[in-house]
This record gives C-alpha cells, structure tokens and sequence, in this order.
C-alpha cells in the first residue's frame, strides 16, 4: 500500500462558523456536530474567525481511493504509529484516509511505515 506526503504545514481549528472558511483550498476538512464547528486547513488559510487553533501538524494520505469494504486499513496505520508513541488526527473522505501528524513526528511516522513495508511516495 502506498502513502503519499502531503507538502504543507496544517492546522486543526475550532471556528466561530464557516463563512471565512476557504472551500477552494487544496485541503480544507471541515466538521459539525451539535457542540462545535471543527476545520483541518493548510496553516496559511486559516480563517480570522478562528476560536482556538493548533498549529504544527503533517499530513499524509493512504494513495488512491479505498472501498468501503476494505476493513481495518486506518486501525492498521493508527496502531503502528501508537505503538511507536505518535499520535495521530484522523481524516477520512470518500476516496481515503488522511493522517496527521505532529510536525516533531512526521519523519519519524514515514520510517515506521517504511519499515512496516508501506511504500512512501
């Protein structure tokens, strides 16, 4: 399986509401739930109606569009990097998964997978 680096810096938001929100940018992960207003977005577009950020975080992406019957593939990636001490910030699309990572662990997370026998492009 392959896993594909993700070349920018991320921040993982809480927002007032969506109207600064930039659903043009390459990546933009939002979420709503009945107690917040949550957003994923490359650092640099962070909107100015931002409650609480945190900064510092990589991402990649399992490479190519995953079946919704493929079971485990995230537990799978969760796990090795949670054995090796890194956490993660989970996102899951349509077409597959992304994790994020702290910017300290990003290298760090890559090797275990390498190492697991992923393949990173």
């Amino acid at each position: 399986m392959e896993i594909k680096k993700i070349a920018h810096n991320f921040s993982v938001c809480k927002v007032k509401d969506f109207s600064m929100v930039d659903l043009e940018s390459e990546y933009c992960f939002i979420g709503k739930t009945d107690e917040e207003k949550s957003l994923v977005c490359i650092t640099e577009n962070v909107p100015q109606n931002t409650v609480e950020r945190d900064d510092g975080w990589r991402a990649f992406r399992i490479q190519g569009i995953l079946d919704f019957s493929l079971i485990g593939i995230l537990a799978k990636i969760s796990a090795l990097l949670a054995e090796n001490e890194i956490g993660i910030f989970a996102v899951s699309t349509y077409n597959t998964d992304y994790i994020l990572t702290k910017a300290e662990n990003y290298i760090k997370a890559l090797d275990v997978l390498a190492n697991a026998g992923y393949t990173i492009i």
